[in-house]
């Protein structure tokens, strides 16, 4: 499935695509070979997939700004505190992009950002899975009721992360050099192969 075994994925993982899992595992996946992984991430990549989330957010933003700009921020905030801890802590920490940056963070999300928690070499551990799980889950539910007051913002708001959550899934995961992640579907045989030729593609500090 999703081009590669799901033997060792733990199904509480980013239980935020299940909804559109029947339509994600039918998402072509690039042919990959060893030397077609991504290894590193520019800043044109940066500014592409921070303004493609931008727009599932900033639609959560106007909608809570209808009824209370207090609100807004808050949801702001929140966002801020949830993404930093229970993604950037518990996740990043983990990824190869994280681990072998020297001070500062530079992957498709993040760039700039200091290296301000301990890098982890390894796959995650239960509890890192369900903090993850229960970050992504609360920090996508949470704008929902202001959403329903306005049924065309939360059109936008789920069609935008289902489109969001495809595009990554097609264009990153099958190419992704984060061998540990969940999501990852890079073939197992490549995964050999560049880990064989290029021993620094893991996520152990080099």
């Amino acid at each position: 499935m999703w081009g590669r075994s799901t033997r060792h994925t733990p199904w509480c993982f980013l239980p935020c695509l299940a909804v559109v899992d029947p339509f994600l595992r039918r998402v072509v996946v690039l042919d990959m070979s060893a030397d077609q992984l991504k290894t590193s991430h520019g800043f044109g990549d940066f500014v592409y997939w921070n303004l493609f989330i931008a727009i599932p957010f900033v639609t959560a933003c106007i909608a809570i700004s209808k009824s209370s700009t207090v609100g807004m921020i808050a949801y702001i905030i929140a966002s801020i505190l949830i993404l930093s801890v229970g993604v950037f802590k518990s996740f990043c920490t983990h990824c190869p992009h994280y681990v072998q940056s020297k001070n500062t963070v530079k992957c498709m999300f993040l760039r700039g950002i200091p290296k301000c928690f301990t890098q982890k070499a390894g796959p995650y551990d239960l509890v890192e899975q369900v903090i993850v799980a229960i970050s992504l889950i609360v920090w996508i539910v949470m704008p929902i009721y202001w959403l329903c007051l306005h049924p065309g913002l939360l059109a936008i708001y789920f069609v935008s992360l289902i489109v969001f959550g495809a595009t990554v899934r097609r264009y990153e995961c099958s190419r992704c050099i984060h061998f540990h992640c969940p999501a990852n579907s890079v073939p197992e045989d490549v995964k050999s192969r560049s880990l064989d030729t290029n021993p620094h593609l893991t996520n152990h500090p080099t």
